[in-house]
């Protein structure tokens, strides 16, 4: 799927621990094309700043001039009519230590655009949000839209494994995989209690999920409807799918806690590239090999960690 490209630019921010930190620069690559070791990134790609668990925020430019004087003089032709508003410094920005700005002089610079835009501010309850930010040697204006972390809702389930992804992984590789759903058509083979599931279904993605465990598969429509959400699970194994799909995501069964052999996982890669173009595949083994003879190829990759404990990402075509 092609990415949404726009003639607004739009600016987003992004962080993460340093364990996640890898896993967060594979979903920037697979939303921008490119990311950044600033955490801020400028693009006519658009993203809604809550399906990421690492985008804080995004600013829709309106304005952009090469001194902070240049967005004062240009926000002057703002008018909120009855809406109140509040203008927000963005504090991750790319400003080199010794330009960094620091509170007070933040406050004031929120201030004095305030005061030249008609209307009425309010801090505490604004109807409309506009931020300001320095990128890449000038300076942003124009809405602000922050993350509403909706991911955090999806932690407690009915139904849940010691050894399933965080929502916030799962979120992650459901955006690696289908970074624009628009038209595209996705399939869990492997699905589990439904991490994965629950959190692309909740962005509105166009996935199905599948197992060979009755349990789970039960379980996993229940964790999909819990939130509201309408999805389809079947029961069976992968060879059985007839269907083809633009990606599969499969969290690869582990040796550890299944009964899933070497053989048993080479043919679930066998499979999932007799019925997908492109497969983002979790592991806790290095399977390049093992991928690379099911006929994919690994266009990229990231390590996520948790602990001592970490998996690996692969995306593959």
């Amino acid at each position: 799927m092609e990415m949404e490209l726009n003639t607004q630019e739009f600016i987003y921010t992004y962080a993460s621990s340093p364990e996640e930190q890898s896993l967060s620069h594979l979903e920037m690559r697979s939303f921008f094309g490119l990311e950044s070791h600033h955490n801020i990134i400028k693009s006519a790609v658009k993203i809604d700043p809550s399906r990421s668990p690492f985008i804080r925020e995004r600013i829709e430019v309106l304005y952009g001039g090469d001194t902070f004087i240049d967005i004062v003089e240009q926000v002057q032709e703002i008018d909120m009519k009855e809406k109140t508003f509040k203008i927000i410094f963005i504090k991750i920005n790319d400003l080199k230590k010794e330009d960094k700005i620091e509170y007070g002089e933040r406050r004031v610079m929120e201030r004095d655009l305030g005061a030249r835009i008609h209307g009425e501010a309010d801090v505490h309850n604004p109807e409309h949000i506009f931020g300001i930010v320095a990128y890449g040697g000038r300076w942003y204006f124009g809405n602000y839209r922050k993350n509403e972390a909706v991911w955090l809702k999806h932690t407690k389930k009915p139904h849940e494994y010691s050894t399933a992804l965080s929502t916030r992984v799962a979120r992650a590789v459901a955006n690696i995989a289908v970074p624009h759903p628009e038209g595209v058509k996705a399939i869990d083979p492997c699905c589990g209690i439904g991490t994965v599931l629950v959190e692309a279904l909740s962005m509105g993605i166009q996935i199905e999920g599948r197992d060979i465990n009755p349990l789970v598969t039960q379980g996993s429509r229940e964790n999909i409807a819990h939130f509201g959400l309408t999805g389809n699970v079947t029961l069976g194994p992968i060879a059985d799918i007839v269907e083809k799909y633009d990606v599969a995501i499969i969290d690869m069964p582990y040796n550890l806690y299944t009964h899933a052999t070497p053989e048993d996982q080479a043919d679930i890669l066998r499979h999932a590239r007799r019925i997908s173009d492109k497969l983002v595949v979790v592991t806790i083994e290095t399977i390049d090999e093992m991928i690379e003879k099911a006929g994919f190829e690994i266009k990229d990759r990231c390590v996520t960690k948790k602990g001592y404990f970490s998996r690996e990402i692969l995306v593959c075509h």
